[in-house]
């Protein structure tokens, strides 16, 4: 679809606008470089720069000459983009170690560049941004300031390839944050602005390296500076900072304004190609905007529609989505939520393009990147910032080496946040424009692009230290004898993973819609805000949790069941639920779409986010079966790099946990999968479903016999359950939870908050109702005894135990809950096991427990336990043969 020329003659006719691919990780193919200039060319775009992190002679080895093969590789991107009419402007960075005054590394320089230009390039860039502002005694000898060795070079260049019409320059300043003391005192500004070539056109990111407002005004002052109009390069849709983190909102926080005051615009978008369609699109169609109204867009009728179609386009995210009315703005007026709904219906049939894609999941950031670091602003509530994340997993195929940086200045910490917020604040369940939280990020590292937006290898590295979090390996989990060893299991696995003849693309059950992607962008928004649906997200789970005390049992109160206050908890709890299941249907459907190659970069997205929503909907669930939270919600104040960034990590920190961040780390499933698991409370008709899997897991950890152990068992149907399950679900079962798939009950976790008192209540009522039930393994005499198998023998001990030996004190001060978590083999999706356990936590922790036990380990369940961070508890035993795994939150 050709977007609409504008047909203002204000803005300048040769206005660069169009991508940069700069980022670390693994590159863009060379079929997706060309769609993405095929795809600039029909949206009115014009330009692409060239400038990947996995080209090492781009920047760290740029004196290098390419190879025969790696110049072949870029004839065919040039020769691609000029069939196109896409222009390639091919970048180095030379500013890392270059000699300025060295007539050798000037001869080296342009026979750098001749090569390339030998290639059919006609448009060059030389970036000098991220280095030190230090120069060589040679230098100083030579220029009389770092700016002026810069200009030097960059002029003696432009000249050697006889002034090509485009000619860009990334200085060391390269944002206002960056300008010392500030821009319009800059002496190095002043002096690009003065020798510079007119013919080079001067890059800048904005007020920040991550802008979320760049304003007319900013531009004019940098412009007078300059004494040219700026490129923008724009990292608004930037994620190779945090692996957490995709941005699928439309381009917003640049007023149409800019269109007569700027030179152009390229977007350094998302690592992950098919994911920029919007990022892209929506910029596009800003570029296309009408200037006229861009000049006065604050005034007027214009004004007054914009306004309209923000109230009628929060109806509908409140409401839902009205396709049948159309919400309309003068022609050519940029409006960012209208940009996508436009970039949405145009996004929606790429789902459809047939695509292929092999291998396991893989990220395409640099694994060892470490995050940039969203501060929290200690306020309580909905968190208006967000973070970074400490991903696992290997390095992704074709990464490259992230070099280590020192720390920045303190003057220079949170040079990358913009001085905007990112939300309003929830604050008692209302919101409040005025408490709102800056968004901040540590500096970016100096050895950096404009697009590497990430802190300090060391920095991280510190950090990740002191977290003391160990590296999760959930195939470790998988081998637990904890978990059922079914014979078919390979085949319910290989069954579960979403194979291409197993498309159901054209059931409409199973068809993505342009509402299933506008619940994607939302949740996916922009770096300084979440979309609509998002924070209804926020905002209703914050809502049932500062409220969860109006369903809390109060015998005195009998009457308060049928309240308005109750009825209000319960109405929005199902709303939460609505959402959630939504969610689900999202990530139900796009398994099902015949674009492998976008599922995979997609998926890991949304199947974490998939995973927390639907944990705290669970726990939504547990507040709404057991009358809410009697005690509270302690409020937590957890280190802002320990969660991952975004929606996802906002969401979570409304958990009233501290202690158990490991149980966030999730490695991602190799392999698309489309089976959803969903945890809930234990209900009184669960009971035979869960005892039927203690049977299973049971007989599947002895490793004997099926056959034999089922008729030894025969006498005994519900033996099992009784022992590992029964007293749990009789005495405490507003602590248990259980998770099933599409079919059954897979898994459980079952706990009592103060393990002492259900001990006792065990030996009141729970041990004489055992000796009613078995007789024969109580009270037989020595004859009857020898009847009964050894196995049972062994099981009926364990029922006698519980009558008969006392939890040591040295145990319960700090860990005084008992818990116990089984899980089938059958379940594929091995980030359920810390779900589950995160449920049963956040519960006991929002009635007061502070850790939990693991009564009687054997050794078979020690590897399972302690990979869900549970260590052993010695020397609490006091002699007692029995092993005790324990963890504090």
């Amino acid at each position: 679809m050709q977007l609409e020329e504008s047909a203002d003659a204000k803005k300048d006719a040769s206005f660069i606008c169009g991508v940069v691919e700069g980022f670390y990780g693994r590159p863009w193919t060379l079929d997706q470089r060309k769609d993405l200039f095929v795809k600039l060319q029909e949206w009115g775009m014009n330009s692409y720069l060239y400038a990947p992190k996995d080209d090492y002679k781009h920047r760290a080895y740029w004196r290098e000459l390419y190879s025969v093969e790696e110049a072949e590789h870029l004839t065919m991107l040039i020769t691609a983009s000029k069939e196109c009419n896409i222009t390639f402007i091919y970048a180095l960075s030379p500013g890392l170690d270059i000699t300025y005054s060295s007539s050798k590394e000037m001869v080296i320089l342009k026979r750098k560049l001749d090569q390339v230009a030998q290639f059919g390039c006609t448009a060059f860039a030389l970036l000098f941004d991220d280095i030190e502002a230090e120069m060589t005694e040679s230098d100083k000898e030579a220029f009389q300031s770092f700016a002026q060795a810069q200009v030097s070079v960059t002029n003696e260049i432009y000249e050697h390839l006889n002034q090509p019409k485009e000619f860009l320059f990334c200085p060391t300043q390269y944002c206002a944050s960056r300008a010392v003391p500030d821009v319009p005192n800059s002496e190095y500004l002043n002096t690009v602005g003065s020798k510079l070539a007119p013919g080079i056109d001067v890059m800048w990111t904005g007020p920040k390296v991550i802008s979320r407002l760049i304003t007319p005004a900013s531009i004019d002052e940098l412009t007078e500076v300059l004494r040219r109009k700026p490129v923008i390069w724009d990292n608004l849709h930037a994620n190779d900072y945090d692996q957490k983190r995709i941005f699928l909102g439309p381009y917003s926080g640049r007023p149409s304004a800019l269109l007569t005051k700027l030179k152009g615009v390229l977007t350094n978008p998302n690592c992950e190609y098919g994911a920029n369609f919007v990022a892209i699109h929506t910029v596009a169609q800003w570029s296309k905007c009408s200037v006229e109204h861009a000049l006065d867009e604050n005034q007027g009728s214009d004004a007054i529609s914009a306004v309209s179609a923000d109230i009628k386009l929060e109806q509908e995210s409140r409401n839902g989505r009205s396709d049948d009315e159309d919400v309309s703005l003068p022609m050519l007026v940029y409006h960012s939520r209208l940009a996508l709904k436009k970039s949405l219906q145009l996004w929606l049939p790429e789902f459809k393009r047939t695509k292929s894609m092999w291998g396991p999941i893989s990220k395409p950031h640099v694994s060892n990147v470490p995050p940039v670091t969203f501060n929290a602003s200690g306020q309580t509530g909905v968190p208006c910032s967000s973070t970074g994340s400490l991903e696992e997993g290997g390095a992704s195929p074709g990464s490259a080496p992230m070099p280590t940086a020192d720390h920045s200045s303190a003057e220079d910490t949170n040079e990358l946040a913009s001085d905007a917020t990112l939300t309003p604040c929830i604050v008692d369940g209302t919101e409040s424009a005025g408490s709102s939280s800056m968004v901040s990020l540590d500096r970016v590292a100096e050895c950096l692009e404009p697009m590497e937006t990430v802190e300090s290898a060391s920095s991280a590295s510190s950090q990740a230290k002191n977290l003391e979090v160990l590296d999760v390996d959930d195939q470790d989990i998988k081998q637990s004898p904890l978990k059922e060893e079914m014979p078919n299991a390979a085949d319910h696995e290989e069954a579960d993973v979403v194979m291409e003849s197993e498309r159901k693309e054209e059931e409409e059950d199973y068809q993505l819609s342009v509402d299933d992607l506008c619940l994607l962008c939302d949740l996916f928004y922009l770096p300084f805000e979440h979309g609509s649906q998002g924070m209804q997200l926020l905002q209703e789970f914050n809502w049932l949790k500062l409220n969860a005390h109006v369903v809390a049992s109060n015998p005195s109160k009998p009457s308060a069941a049928g309240s308005p206050e109750v009825k209000e908890w319960h109405h929005r709890a199902e709303k939460f639920d609505t959402m959630s299941r939504a969610l689900n249907r999202l990530f139900t459907r796009l398994t099902y779409i015949n674009n492998r190659e976008l599922l995979y970069e997609l998926y890991p997205y949304v199947w974490d986010m998939r995973g927390v929503v639907s944990l705290l909907n669970s726990y939504v669930k547990w507040l709404s079966f057991n009358q809410g939270s009697k005690q509270g919600f302690l409020s937590g104040e957890q280190e802002p790099w320990v969660f991952r960034g975004g929606l996802a990590a906002d969401l979570q920190r409304l958990l009233p946990l501290e202690s158990v961040n490991d149980l966030f780390l999730y490695k991602t499933p190799e392999t698309p999968t489309r089976q959803v698991y969903t945890i809930r409370p234990y209900l009184s008709s669960d009971e035979r479903n869960v005892y039927e899997l203690c049977h299973r897991l049971h007989i599947a950890r002895t490793g004997a016999n099926f056959c034999d152990m089922e008729k030894i068992f025969h006498s005994y149907p519900n033996l099992l359950g009784d022992i590992n399950f029964g007293a749990f679900a009789t005495l405490s079962p507003e602590f248990c939870f259980v998770v099933e798939d599409d079919n059954s009950i897979v898994g459980f976790v079952a706990a009592a908050a103060n393990a002492k008192e259900w001990q006792s209540q065990i030996r009141v009522a729970w041990v004489p109702e055992m000796q009613t039930k078995y007789p024969e393994l109580f009270h037989s005499n020595s004859t009857e005894k020898s009847s009964i198998p050894d196995h049972i023998k062994n099981l009926a001990a364990k029922l006698q135990r519980l009558n008969t030996e006392d939890l040591p004190d040295a145990l319960l001060t700090y860990h005084p809950s008992q818990l116990k978590l089984w899980l089938s083999d059958t379940v594929i999706d091995h980030s359920v096991s810390k779900r589950l356990l995160t449920c049963a936590v956040a519960a006991l922790r929002a009635h007061g427990s502070s850790g939990c036990h693991i009564y009687d380990v054997d050794v078979c369940s020690m590897e399972f336990y302690s990979r869900l961070g549970f260590a052993e508890l010695k020397n609490v035993t006091h002699g007692q043969d029995v092993m005790y795994f324990g963890r504090i939150f």
